[in-house]
């Protein structure tokens, strides 16, 4: 990245409040749908949140479908790319004049908005997948955003090394007199089983050895909750990941090079026969209708906020809102002792 392309990436951080990666080792493990709760849920909560989604699993694009976006439109503007807006308070809109919408809007991008049709596949080698990554975080205009949550594929792989090389002067310390940057953290999501965890060990290595700072683990499709006797079965297994972070807590202080750090547990989350409902049924009319309001149907955030795993959601929510605002005061200490 060029000295002039640096800056205007600069100058778009700067209007994130924090930025916060959802990594997995293993495919399959609900990643995207843990990064779509994640923001409803911070929306939900605070109906005048500006939170950000931004889809770098460049082959395997679900943001789209998952938030009824579908057949919506990245638009261009003098400032750059402008983001599909689901507005919080109901209808869905991707604003064209390059003016970010009211605050309680939920900003989207992925390489779905850009492809002609939902099955048209990408092939792309490294070096391509490197320059849109950093078209993402350089040439969109994210505006004012409290949180940015990144949906990444599974894995160390290309997409990863890109996200944090454009980001690395997020994890440089900074001087007292530099205009603040964003903070930046990860969190883990494995499903309870072996092999899962097996893998999420690998992205955990990752983490330690890129110093990426990390706010815990998810334990996601938990149990399922029978809808006839309410009784859980672990479909998966249960309890896997929190066996995971207690081994890893135990060894937090350990000088042994790959250990240490520790991995706060965060909570589990079951399978939910009605998220899986409501993600599959938010569609959106290609005329750019919201065919929830159309049909006379609640928005998505009231639809989301009534459906079972909610309650679980909003818990981890809330304690990562806390980590986060935890580490922006430890950051902002570390500066102003500089």
């Amino acid at each position: 990245m060029d000295g002039t392309g640096e800056e205007r990436l600069l100058v778009r951080l700067r209007k994130i409040r924090h930025i916060l990666l959802v990594l997995s080792g293993k495919g399959g493990v609900g990643k995207s749908s843990v990064s779509v709760q994640l923001a409803l849920s911070l929306l939900a909560n605070d109906p005048t949140a500006r939170v950000g989604l931004l889809d770098v699993d460049l082959t395997g694009p679900s943001l789209p479908r998952m938030l009824g976006l579908e057949g919506k439109d990245v638009h261009m503007s003098e400032d750059g790319w402008v983001p599909v807006y689901l507005d919080a308070r109901g209808p869905s809109s991707a604003s064209t004049d390059g003016t970010a919408p009211a605050a309680g809007v939920l900003a989207c991008m992925s390489i779905g908005f850009l492809l002609k049709n939902s099955r048209e596949s990408v092939v792309w080698r490294g070096p391509k997948k490197n320059a849109m990554i950093k078209q993402f975080l350089g040439e969109v205009r994210w505006g004012e955003l409290d949180y940015l949550i990144i949906d990444t594929p599974p894995g160390t792989s290309d997409e990863h090394i890109s996200l944090l090389e454009t980001l690395r002067p997020l994890l440089i310390p900074q001087s007292p007199s530099d205009p603040p940057l964003p903070t930046l953290s990860s969190l883990l999501v494995s499903t309870p089983q072996a092999l899962a965890l097996l893998d999420v060990s690998k992205e955990l290595s990752f983490v330690r050895r890129t110093q990426l700072p990390l706010l815990g683990l998810i334990e996601n499709m938990s149990g399922y909750v029978c809808p006839h006797c309410s009784d859980i079965v672990g479909v998966f297994g249960q309890g896997g990941g929190e066996d995971f972070c207690r081994k890893e807590e135990a060894r937090k202080d350990s000088l042994v090079e790959g250990e240490g750090g520790g991995c706060r547990f965060l909570g589990r989350i079951p399978i939910d026969r009605d998220l899986v409902g409501l993600l599959d049924d938010s569609v959106v009319a290609v005329d750019g209708q919201d065919v929830a309001l159309v049909e006379g149907r609640k928005s998505l955030i009231e639809r989301y906020s009534a459906i079972p795993s909610f309650t679980i959601l909003k818990g981890i929510t809330q304690t990562v809102k806390e980590l986060i605002d935890q580490q922006e005061e430890k950051e902002k200490s570390a500066r102003a002792a500089t």
